[in-house]
């Protein structure tokens, strides 16, 4: 222990980041700007090979900071996982997805662990990042790891401390996020905070392994509860001819006992739509219902169809049929000015639309096409956008309220507008063309 802690002291330390995504490369950025040295880890050979270059993979880490990290020497990608044996920690960060069936999908874990048993090293610090269930790193990850002969809080070091990345957010970065850390035992603790702190700015111990993994659930049990009743109310204020966001926007001027969130097209991003069911799932092996997060999930995963029928009832109003109809998705990824289509609500739309007959095309400044995902291939490219193309849909759905857009001219110019981010609020003309979703 005093081995390494010495080496965390003085910054010798050597640390190898597990999975280089929209989580990794943060940290990759953070670590690297503290002076520390970082061995990047991924399966991905292109994306290997892409970094290495000097080039980033996601929109909110520029290429010029890659560049920064690579030239500078302190970050190295590799696709070569027998380098964990080089360094003296491994922080995981890997997708925890859920399966058909809405369980969690550990088999990116459970490879990551068994990777980390064949090439540990005594004396390394282990910690993962990935949202989950409470117990998953006691229950899953250390039998996987102590595989190897090695026990952990004795010959290595297990910690676990969720990320808390928000794409896009311009208030926080991954370094003025506090980071919540818990440990095996009070050294792994220990360890694991003096680590983080050398690029992290404030750190957040807690009791337990399974504090630290409950602590990232509620944050997102209690984002999913939110949205999903700002969503519902949408649909019973749509019914009332009442605008949701104009009494979203009265409300928050109360100083007070409330907090705004907003309704959309439905939920995405890799946290929201997917972590309350990690929880459900477990606390179902307690005998325990979670009525809340189970509702919240049915109705946030509803709202794509609520969305493609308030579509057809916009063209029913113009003697226009949804099958056979050409529309436009404005907007891929998950959530306005990123280039993240995870669990993107907009996919769904367009894979029901299709279902539905309709031809339909997308635009998104920050996705020229899409990529081949887990679940989807949807196989498009962006269509660039001039008055002409909007003339020939049918309706235009704003399904990502990015900033790059002129709702003004796309309103001007389209058939009929689909609002589902109350993008178009400012529009003062031809607003007979909007409806709102």
């Amino acid at each position: 222990m005093a081995l390494l802690e010495k080496k965390i002291d003085d910054k010798s330390v050597a640390v190898g980041i597990l999975g280089l995504g929209y989580v990794g490369l943060p940290l990759v950025r953070e670590f690297t700007s503290a002076g520390v040295n970082v061995v990047g880890f991924d399966i991905d050979d292109q994306k290997v090979k892409i970094l290495n270059s000097g080039k980033s993979i996601i929109k909110h880490v520029p290429h010029a900071t890659v560049k920064k990290m690579v030239d500078s020497g302190l970050f190295k990608a590799t696709s070569d996982m027998s380098r964990i044996k080089a360094v003296d920690a491994v922080l995981v960060c890997v997708p925890t997805p859920l399966t058909e069936n809405r369980e969690p999908d550990m088999q990116f874990i459970e490879k990551s662990s068994e990777t980390i048993a064949k090439y540990i090293q005594p004396n390394q610090l282990i910690s993962f990042e990935s949202t989950t269930y409470p117990g998953t790193t006691r229950e899953l990850v250390l039998p996987i790891i102590e595989k190897s002969g090695l026990k952990a809080g004795k010959d290595f070091y297990l910690a676990y401390s969720p990320e808390r990345e928000d794409p896009g957010n311009k208030n926080y970065t991954t370094k003025t996020i506090p980071k919540v850390v818990g440990g095996l035992t009070p050294t792994c603790k220990k360890l694991a905070t003096k680590l983080y702190n050398l690029a992290i700015d404030k750190m957040v111990p807690v009791s337990s392994l399974e504090a630290a993994e409950a602590a990232k659930i509620v944050e997102n049990v209690y984002r999913c509860i939110n949205i999903a009743m700002v969503n519902e109310l949408k649909m019973v204020f749509d019914r009332m001819n009442i605008d949701v966001w104009e009494v979203i926007r009265a409300a928050s001027t109360k100083p007070f006992g409330f907090n705004a969130f907003y309704p959309g097209p439905g939920l995405g991003g890799h946290c929201i739509p997917i972590d309350p069911f990690y929880l459900t799932w477990k606390a179902r092996q307690y005998g325990m219902p979670t009525r809340f997060i189970e509702l919240a999930g049915e109705i946030n995963t509803n709202m794509p169809h609520y969305v493609v029928k308030k579509a057809m009832e916009a063209l029913n109003d113009r003697k226009k049929a949804l099958n056979g109809s050409k529309i436009l998705v404005l907007g891929l990824a998950y959530k306005k000015d990123i280039d993240d289509l995870r669990e993107s609500p907009s996919i769904e739309l367009i894979e029901l639309l299709r279902e539905k007959g309709t031809k339909v095309d997308y635009n998104d400044p920050y996705i020229p096409k899409t990529p081949k995902q887990r679940k989807h291939e949807l196989k498009m490219q962006s269509k660039k956008l001039s008055v002409e193309m909007l003339k020939t849909y049918d309706l235009v759905l704003i399904a990502t309220d990015h900033s790059d857009y002129d709702y003004d001219w796309i309103v001007e110019n389209a058939q009929i507008v689909v609002d589902t981010r109350n993008a178009t609020a400012n529009v003062s003309k031809n607003r007979n063309k909007i409806v709102k979703a």
